[in-house]
């Protein structure tokens, strides 16, 4: 089974940059999407940005010229760098991925346990 560990989060002040990652594992020979999501306090879990494998990516109107998605096929990695970052970002980041090719057939990912970004103003 597809397993994903999101790392990176953490207390940051309005403006300031931060870089998460999602390392996915379990036999992995290739991804179709990897997608990032965000829950703030209190809300639904929504999009931020994916990715899929010719590298076309989609944002959240919310973030777009302010975050970027990334991805390191070779590692099996999907980051997303935040930058000028706002309290509104405050939020567990998750990661999810889609059309999974394992060495047992195709999955989909399950959510990992997510990374906390805190933005004060």
């Amino acid at each position: 089974q597809v397993q994903l560990v999101e790392s990176g989060g953490r207390v940051m002040q309005a403006g300031g940059s931060l870089r998460l990652s999602c390392e996915a594992s379990g036999s992995i020979l290739s991804m179709n999407v990897m997608a990032w999501y965000r829950q703030p306090p209190g809300n639904q879990r929504e999009l931020v940005a994916s990715m899929n494998s010719d590298g076309v990516t989609n944002y959240a109107d919310s973030v777009k010229g302010r975050f970027t998605i990334s991805r390191d096929n070779a590692k099996n990695t999907v980051h997303l760098q935040m930058n000028s970052l706002k309290p509104e970002d405050t939020a567990v980041y998750y990661c999810r991925a889609w059309g999974v090719h394992t060495t047992k057939g195709y999955e989909d990912s399950d959510w990992g346990q997510g990374t906390q970004v805190t933005v004060s103003s």
